[in-house]
Parts: C-alpha cells; structure tokens; sequence
C-alpha cells in the first residue's frame, strides 16, 4: 500500500517513518514537510493511505485535503485533540494523537489493513448505460438514468452530476466514481472531468496539441495531452 507522510517537525516526520518500517504492505513513497511539497508528491505518487499531521505553518492538513480530486485514506496525526470531529469529514481510518506509541501505531494499522480487506471483497458492480443512480444532495433524492449524466466533476472531496437541468454532489471520490462507469461511454477528459461521449456535440484540436470538446450545454473542456491518444483511438473506427 503507497503512502505518504506529511509533518512539519523534521523529528516527528522521521520517528514516524521509522516506526512505518516495521510494517511491510506498507510502502512510504515520500515524505513532505508542508502541505504545498506534500501536494506535489500527492500529484505524483496518488498514495492510498496519507499519515497527515493537522496543525502546520500557514495551512493545515484540512486545507490540502480540500485541493484534491480523490479521497485517499487518512490517518490523522496530531498534538490536538479538538480537530477529531472535523477530521470524520474525510475518509479516515484513525485519529493518533503524539506522541505516537508503537502500540497506538500498530491498531492504526490493523485498522487500516480491515478496511481495505473489506473494500477488496465486496467491490460494487459495474454500472450499464441503462442503469439508474439513487444520488441524495442534502435534503434531495434523485434517481438519474445513467445515460442522461452529461458529465461528473471532482470537486475536492465531492463529485457534482450535471443532468438535464439539474446537478446534485455526492461525496465520493471521481476516481471511484469512474471505476463503475462503463467505458464504452463515459471518458476521463482530464483529472476534474469524466464525461458523457453521447453528450459530446463538438471535438476541436486545441493549441496544447491535445482536443477542445464541447458537451451538450455548451460547457467546453480541454482534453489533457496524455487523454488525446486513447480519445483518438476511443472514437475512430
């Protein structure tokens, strides 16, 4: 399992990473010592688990969590206690307070291996074209024929559904979003979009060689370089 350490006290970053050595599924891809290096490494590696102190100078863990596009699993480690409600808005796995025992440590982890073995067996099924999602946007229920959703949209740490004249957030990650989607139809334009290749109304080639497509309602997206290839091969015969 990719991780990543994010601690702005050189000691604690170091002891922490230590101590994760002891755990081999545990694979530390790099460690940061503020939440704007950390974004990189985040960018890079998309770690699946984050050890993520809270309190650091000029921004907290809170704040990079909210410039991502996917929801890793967090592991919150801090000196303050009274961020542990706010910390249950992310996709937590445990909430260590330092110092960090070994003992606390290891219950982190074995918490962290039961929920993946949890994930891996019970997976959702694919989604057919025709098939309808349940979303609940606060006090709105919908029931949204798969086919009608023009395209998804990573908003930190929720997606907005843009159908018909209406849009509703759900939170969940756009990653896991995608992985149901069936890929016949739905495409990830770049990393904030998925859309609906039946929605599509226009592809044009952009100046950063890669397509400018325009969907339905006339919202235009810029199709990232690395997405243009398999966009080309998707659609030609």
């Amino acid at each position: 399992m990719k991780a990543i350490v994010v601690e702005d006290s050189r000691l604690a970053r170091e002891g922490l990473i230590k101590m994760l050595q002891e755990y081999p599924d545990i694979d530390i891809a790099g460690a940061a010592d503020h939440p704007s290096t950390a974004l990189v490494l985040i960018h890079e590696h998309e770690p699946d688990i984050i050890f993520l102190d809270i309190h650091m100078p000029g921004e907290s863990g809170f704040d990079l969590l909210e410039k991502l596009d996917y929801s890793p699993k967090i592991i919150f480690t801090t000196a303050y206690s009274e961020y542990a409600i706010r910390s249950f808005d992310f996709n937590t796995i445990d909430y260590l307070l330092k110092p960090i025992s070994h003992e606390r440590l290891k219950l982190a982890i074995e918490k962290l291996s039961m929920h993946s073995e949890e994930y891996k067996t019970s997976p959702k099924p694919a989604l057919d074209i025709h098939s309808r999602m349940f979303v609940k946007d606060g006090d709105k229920c919908h029931l949204v024929p798969l086919e009608s959703i023009r395209y998804f949209e990573s908003c930190k740490n929720h997606v907005r559904i843009f159908f018909g004249n209406d849009n509703a957030f759900v939170r969940k990650s756009l990653n896991s979003v995608e992985e149901r989607l069936p890929k016949k139809y739905f495409f990830r334009a770049n990393r904030q979009y998925v859309v609906n290749l039946n929605e599509v109304t226009k592809i044009e080639e952009s100046i950063s060689d890669g397509y400018e497509i325009t969907m339905s309602d006339g919202k235009t997206l810029e199709i990232s370089r690395r997405n243009a290839v398999e966009l080309k091969d998707l659609l030609s015969f």
